[in-house]
């Protein structure tokens, strides 16, 4: 009896010894920053001083850190301090923030539409990004953005936008094809929050104003030349996001699914229910290469009406296919690439990608049968090229270029900034 006394003692004085000697954060230090400020990374960090040693959580932050526009690359280090407190530093390579935007679309249509932007991502080194476009579609367009997705804290931000977007838009009658000018008109504020550093969303409202005139092409009795409408849309969105970023390559899962109803003042475009999901999945193969792809899957409302909300367009799901060719109620779209990067510099990158585009869609007031009919299909093979330099900010300058291979196919290059998805 005394023996297991003894024993038990011993054993309570090994834990107790373990207990005390368990490890804390003494203070999270921010090295390598120019313009975020280390405030704000310890802000949206979860490392806290006094806190117990994680690396789980460490690991975690960096992650978070290296989806930030304004980084580069991020690394974290461990160094003794003093019993059993520890110093964290988190290194930050920046990127440089004050980023354009440039999208050129073309097909061999001669149909030739750009849209260009300046944005600030990193305002007040506070990871807010603000900044506007312009846009050349036949006719010109504008928008100004601003979203803080870390206004309070690592969960809590906002969102606020506002555009003005006119674009020739073909409406698809039983008789042909008319041709109207849109303009949609639109303020939106959304609230963001985060989880964790996977899970998030987005809810808000939007007001906006559509206006539709007829230029040219096929009439119809049931179907106005000239629309006005006011409208309100609601919107929420849910992310789930473990995509990890090491410079220029991309592994993991990510998926983002989106809903809106939309409220309208006229009978002619009723109200209506969207919704959509994207996936993406990344994954390095070998040492240079990185497959990527993208499945979006989305039905609305299948009113039959020829303003129908899914699109068939160059520069959004089929590269190659032209500008808003068709639209739909329901849409199913697969974009799969494999990037190899060729050149690769501290500050410069040059990868070359072949990809193949393919999607169907829904007639509007049709059935899910529409998926299958070789009208609705298209599918776009093509090759392109990457040019991105690694110290800015989603500064890849792609050109791609799409070749249809289904029935009444056409071809066309697709030129932007940024990844196509």
């Amino acid at each position: 009896m005394l023996k297991k006394s003894i024993l038990l003692l011993f054993l309570l004085f090994l834990s107790l010894q373990g207990y005390a000697q368990a490890q804390y954060i003494e203070d999270v230090k921010v090295q390598g920053n120019k313009r975020l400020k280390s405030s704000f990374v310890r802000l949206i960090s979860d490392a806290k001083p006094n806190q117990v040693l994680d690396s789980t959580v460490l690991d975690h932050d960096i992650i978070r850190l290296k989806r930030l526009p304004a980084v580069s690359h991020a690394y974290y280090q461990v160094f003794y301090s003093s019993e059993n407190k520890y110093n964290v530093f988190y290194t930050i390579e920046e990127n440089f923030t004050i980023n354009p935007q440039l999208n050129v679309y073309t097909s061999n249509d001669d149909e030739f539409a750009y849209r260009v932007g300046l944005y600030e991502f990193n305002t007040l080194g506070r990871n807010i990004a603000f900044g506007g476009f312009y846009q050349r579609d036949i006719f010109n367009s504008f928008g100004i953005n601003l979203r803080a997705p870390f206004l309070f804290n690592n969960k809590i931000g906002l969102a606020f936008n506002f555009q003005s977007l006119t674009t020739q838009e073909p409406v698809f009658l039983e008789s042909g094809v008319a041709d109207y000018k849109y303009n949609n008109t639109s303020f939106e504020i959304l609230g963001l929050y985060a989880f964790n550093f996977r899970h998030r969303i987005e809810t808000g409202v939007t007001i906006f104003k559509e206006d539709y005139e007829y230029l040219s092409g096929a009439t119809s009795d049931q179907v106005p030349q000239e629309l006005v409408v006011d409208k309100l849309l609601f919107k929420g969105v849910y992310e789930y996001d473990t995509l990890d970023y090491y410079y220029q390559y991309i592994s993991g899962f990510k998926s983002t699914f989106n809903i809106q109803y939309v409220i309208a003042s006229n009978e002619t475009l009723p109200d209506f229910l969207i919704w959509w999901n994207d996936f993406q999945y990344f994954l390095r193969v070998g040492e240079k290469g990185n497959w990527a792809s993208r499945l979006r899957a989305g039905l609305a409302t299948n009113a039959d009406s020829p303003f129908a909300p899914f699109s068939v367009d160059n520069n959004l799901n089929v590269r190659g296919v032209g500008n808003t060719i068709d639209r739909g109620t329901g849409v199913v779209v697969l974009n799969t690439e494999y990037r190899y990067t060729f050149i690769d510099k501290p500050w410069f990158v040059v990868q070359g990608n072949a990809f193949i585009d393919a999607g169907s869609w829904r007639n509007p007031g049709g059935n899910f049968g529409d998926f299958g009919d070789d009208q609705n299909l298209r599918v776009y093979p093509g090759l392109g090229m990457r040019f991105i330099h690694k110290k800015i900010f989603n500064a890849t300058f792609r050109i791609d270029y799409g070749y249809g291979i289904t029935q009444g196919a056409t071809s066309g290059l697709v030129f932007g900034i940024g990844q196509y998805f």
